[in-house]
């Protein structure tokens, strides 16, 4: 089924992408969520429509996004403290929260919904995680983990 999304969606497409799903997960969950509308032949010249008319809009906001990935570029090296157990592992996991944490106090406001992670930081280290600023905007940000006790 083909269905044009409302919003982004992870693994899937960003907004006003037409993209092809199977048909419970369209009609049992983004259809009902509001996250979709079914791609009819009159959905499909409003969004044309729509995107004409927004496409100054969607310029500006992809010349906002690199402004603030060129500012996210000055980032060396984030250090990031955890608490600690035997063998370097952290208590719990350091996550985007973490990173959208360590980013505010060098005074770059970054939603954590935008940062990504590869894989679950568990352990002390050098890392990177990738900031999806807009669709076709990104900025890696390296950081590294470090024992709470050996920032104090």
């Amino acid at each position: 089924m083909k269905i044009i999304l409302k919003e982004d969606i992870a693994n899937l497409g960003y907004k006003d992408d037409v993209v092809e799903v199977k048909n419970g997960y369209g009609r049992n969950y983004l259809i009902p969520q509001g996250k979709a509308v079914i791609a009819t032949e009159s959905a499909l010249k409003v969004l044309a429509e729509n995107q004409r008319q927004r496409a100054h809009k969607i310029a500006q906001i992809k010349a906002d996004a690199e402004a603030a990935a060129a500012a996210l570029q000055g980032v060396e090296l984030l250090t990031i403290a955890a608490k600690t157990g035997a063998n370097d592992t952290i208590y719990g996991s350091v996550g985007a929260l973490q990173i959208a944490e360590a980013l505010a106090k060098l005074g770059h406001n970054v939603d954590r919904k935008i940062i990504v992670l590869k894989d679950a930081v568990k352990t002390l280290g050098k890392y990177t995680c990738t900031v999806k600023l807009h669709k076709e905007v990104s900025v890696e940000i390296p950081f590294e983990v470090v024992a709470e006790t050996a920032e104090a």
